[in-house]
């Protein structure tokens, strides 16, 4: 695995602890602290992720669309919310999502004519 993309899994991993973290805080207002540095450690293994060389396009769409899917899977675990049929949809959409953009951010190549020199007409 590339290094782009494990700072892209390290940045939705960070990304969903934080989330999950603010729905501690309902809880336990002291975690609050986690929200702040899962949240800000997202966003600076993102942009490591783009200076890596992933596309704006693919690392975004991906980042936010498995964060979310993670966070809705992982809030039914861990704090017990209800997943009705019509979120699990929605969260095949967002993974269908996902491959869509990213196969649209993979380049063409095309294969192109060799040049033969000048033609000649008669």
């Amino acid at each position: 695995m590339s290094r782009k993309w494990v700072l892209l899994a390290c940045a939705i991993a960070a990304e969903v602890a934080g989330t999950l973290a603010l729905r501690a805080t309902v809880d336990r207002p002291a975690l609050a602290a986690v929200v702040v540095v899962g949240y800000a450690a997202a966003y600076y293994l993102l942009a490591l992720a783009l200076r890596a060389g992933m596309s704006l396009g693919a690392a975004y769409g991906i980042w936010g669309a498995l964060g979310v899917a993670l966070v809705t899977l992982l809030g039914t675990v861990v704090f017990g919310e209800t997943l009705s049929t019509v979120a699990l949809l929605g969260i095949g959409v967002i993974i269908a999502g996902v491959v869509l953009v990213e196969t649209g951010a993979r380049p063409v190549i095309l294969d192109e004519p060799t040049d033969t020199g000048p033609e000649v007409t008669r």
